[in-house]
């Protein structure tokens, strides 16, 4: 017991001294997380509101799958990916596999299915609310599309949060694509699975500190967002 407790004590005083191995492994995980995180918003975003606002054929269908896409498996992910990218698959010639970009590519496609169905809810209940008014005042759908999206931000920010969260704490998916490669591909969580079979409690302990302090800010931040949406409707 008092191993583990040296062993946390350590692991706190490498966050407060900014150890160099820790900062590279917490930059490089932040950096490839927000990466795709940006990119699936460019994506989700317009996806989710074509699905919101406008009515076509098998578009419910397209709404179960995103719905199911949700709770995609990160292991299932990772190794479609790691199919798509391997030197037999279709894009082997670019030789991604094993690389930052690889892993981008396999967290994009965790989190646009959950800023996608956010998205969509969102914006539909919001059409619902507003529609005959937005009718009334025979507002273009461009304009009507570009209100309710304002009026949403708070709540798009939250899906934005979420796909954040689901992006920086995986590991199954990013594993299989990225191989876990020191200085290249080494990300939070990775790094505490290798530590912890390796035995450096220390390491694993304080980049699991990060990563716990992380995901509390964006629970905050989150909360903090929801709490000033029920403001407003009061």
């Amino acid at each position: 017991m008092n191993d583990l407790w040296q062993a946390f004590f350590k692991a706190i005083s490498l966050v407060i001294t900014l150890d160099d191995r820790l900062l590279e492994i917490v930059f490089l995980s932040l950096r490839l997380s927000l990466s795709a995180v940006g990119i699936a918003l460019l994506i989700a975003l317009p996806f989710g509101a074509v699905l919101a606002l406008t009515k076509f054929p098998g578009r419910k269908i397209l709404v179960i799958i995103i719905n199911v896409f949700m709770g995609l498996p990160p292991v299932v992910v990772g190794l479609f990916v790691y199919l798509l990218l391997s030197r037999s698959g279709p894009f082997g010639v670019f030789g991604l596999l094993f690389t930052p970009t690889a892993m981008i590519i396999a967290q994009v496609i965790l989190v646009v299915p959950i800023v996608t169905a956010i998205t969509r809810q969102v914006l539909e209940e919001l059409h619902l609310e507003y529609d005959e008014l937005l009718r009334s005042l025979d507002v273009p759908w461009y304009r009507k599309v570009t209100a309710l999206v304002w009026d949403a931000r708070f709540s798009l920010t939250t899906a934005a949060l979420a796909g954040f969260g689901r992006a920086i704490s995986e590991v199954g998916a990013v594993m299989i694509v990225g191989g876990n490669i020191d200085h290249l591909t080494r990300v939070m969580t990775t790094a505490i699975a290798l530590e912890a079979r390796k035995g450096d409690l220390v390491m694993a302990l304080a980049l699991g500190l990060v990563l716990l302090a992380v995901a509390l800010g964006i629970n905050l931040f989150a909360y903090s967002i929801t709490e000033t949406v029920k403001r407003r409707h009061q």
